[in-house]
């Protein structure tokens, strides 16, 4: 089981910036998947990123598209999620998650282990 640990959230005006970070701790995400999710109050949660860690290759929501940048270090066991642009829609908790499987990157169900959890929220 990985267990992971986000920071970086907190509060930005519309138009800022944040970086969330998700350290991975247990075992090497080496043939892992991670995704970023969000949840804001009273909604469902969303997808935002992934990355799949062997090579690099990332899937991003169409409303983060061109704002946000997923990126990991292998040497760190770390995820990343750049957040630009920032908008008072994208006011959530931000979960990252960890799991191995073949497609559905979008899938929260096809991830088996997730953070705590990071606010994020940016005011108008």
């Amino acid at each position: 089981q990985v267990q992971l640990v986000e920071t970086g959230g907190g509060s930005v005006q519309a138009g800022g910036s944040l970086i969330l970070s998700c350290s991975a701790s247990g075992r090497s995400l080496d043939n892992y998947n991670m995704g970023w999710f969000r949840q804001a109050p009273g909604e469902a949660r969303e997808f935002v990123a992934a990355i799949r860690w062997s090579h690099g290759a990332t899937y991003y929501a169409d409303s983060v598209k061109g704002r946000f940048t997923i990126s990991r270090d292998n040497v760190k066991n770390t995820g990343y999620l750049q957040m630009n642009s920032l908008k008072p829609e994208d006011t959530a908790v931000y979960y990252c998650a960890a799991g191995r499987f073949g497609v559905g990157m979008h899938l929260s169900t096809n991830y088996d282990s997730w953070g705590q959890g990071t606010q994020v929220t940016v005011s108008s």
